[in-house]
């Protein structure tokens, strides 16, 4: 027996069984591990951890008709809005014509969501004759605070430089007149000018507390929509459902793998083993895979994943089998190893790239959660073919040069 290969075998299984064990720590399963410095949580999505999904619907109203651009407009401004809120990893993408779609993962109040995401937002500032000076057009900047020396809360504004000019015009012809705030055509406050601003700034103050006024700064900033948005569908999953979802696909996938596992070690014996080594490691590629590119997990993207690993299987029993009947024929471990793989490659080439053209085609029409099946599903495929063809074949040549692969009667049934 080549102690070499035998330490390398056990190096190997120790790495795995660690990164393994870090893996599962962000998902609740093994907690006490969390503290390793690799271990990386993964997105969950609004499936999962919870959130709220809204189907929107632009409007034609009397001073704005839907077009292309004011589609793209709207998208870019409840991108903005969405973003500065620290919501992570929405969701918001066009459905036909006039329709948007927004998800929102781990909202603790989705109907206060909404009512802020598809608020208007036109700030005006109009003199007393009604006369609008400044809007929101004309903004820079705005930004919540406290005022340092009364400990107000406010708003404090920045105008371009445009809008500066007209400010500066207009508190000049109105010195000791009120120019009213208005915020969707609600007056906010209504000032009296006590002197021209040239500074192009100004405050808007009444404020019950800081988050009350982040979130006006927020609407500002993004600025208003450039269509009426009506909410024509919304659906609400709470935070316990989504850990409930959670906990039970992870629960069907443990026992699914544990499943498979046993199947290949019992029915292959040595080279089964080998397999499901290659298989863990493939299970870490691809959650390797989603943590780098920030992909967001849901129960499709799950079922894809379960979906490819059960392909990672079909591979190795089309190879497994075609090494077996090489070795049946009277060829040496070595021999039947590369005949076997050379045999089976071209069936499960072919396999894998039919489910990946079927993978992209669902990408390419589907919606976001027929996506995320779709993503996941490719990346697994992907994973799979690197596991079965050079990881599992690798793994397999460095057995047979030690006792524990003889002949065929190590290869099981």
């Amino acid at each position: 027996m080549r102690w070499s290969k035998i330490l390398t075998l056990v190096i190997i299984v120790l790495v795995v069984i660690s990164v393994g064990l870090t893996a599962a720590a962000p998902l609740s399963i093994f907690k006490n591990v969390a503290w390793l410095p690799w271990g990386k949580d993964i997105v969950l999505g609004l499936d999962l951890q919870g959130g709220v999904h809204v189907v929107l619907e632009a409007k034609d109203t009397a001073t704005s008709k839907v077009t292309e651009d004011t589609m793209r407009k709207a998208v870019a401004v409840l991108e903005n809005r969405i973003n500065q809120t620290g919501v992570a990893e929405p969701i918001i993408q066009r459905q036909g014509d006039r329709r948007i779609i927004v998800e929102l993962a781990g909202i603790e109040d989705p109907e206060k969501a909404v009512i802020d995401m598809i608020k208007p937002a036109f700030l005006e500032f109009k003199t007393q004759d009604g006369q609008t000076i400044v809007t929101g057009a004309d903004l820079k900047d705005a930004i919540e605070g406290r005022d340092p020396t009364s400990g107000q809360v406010e708003v404090n504004l920045t105008f371009t430089t445009e809008g500066t000019r007209k400010f500066a015009q207009a508190t000049a012809a109105n010195v000791g007149n009120p120019i009213g705030i208005y915020l969707d055509e609600q007056m906010l406050q209504n000032p009296v000018v006590q002197e021209p601003i040239t500074n192009g700034q100004a405050r808007i103050t009444g404020y019950a507390d800081l988050e009350e006024a982040h979130k006006v700064a927020i609407l500002l900033r993004s600025g208003a929509l450039p269509v009426q948005l009506d909410v024509m569908e919304k659906r609400t999953v709470g935070p316990q459902l989504g850990q409930d979802s959670l906990d039970r696909s992870i629960n069907a996938g443990v026992v699914g793998i544990i499943a498979i596992l046993v199947f290949m070690l019992v029915y292959y014996r040595v080279p089964g083993a080998v397999a499901d080594l290659a298989l863990i490691i493939y299970a870490l590629i691809v959650f390797a895979i989603f943590i780098g590119i920030h992909a967001t997990m849901t129960l499709p993207g799950i079922a894809g994943f379960l979906l490819s690993l059960g392909i990672a299987v079909d591979a190795n029993v089309i190879i497994f089998e075609r090494v077996k009947e090489e070795l049946r024929s009277g060829k040496s471990i070595r021999s039947a190893i590369d005949a076997g793989f050379k045999r089976g490659f071209v069936a499960v080439f072919d396999a894998n790239v039919t489910t990946l053209i079927a993978a992209v085609v669902l990408y390419y029409f589907g919606t976001s959660l027929i996506r995320g099946f779709a993503v996941t599903l490719s990346i697994g495929i992907l994973a799979s073919m690197f596991t079965a063809i050079t990881m599992t074949r690798w793994m397999l040549h460095l057995v047979a040069g030690t006792n524990l692969f003889k002949s065929v009667k190590n290869y099981g049934a």
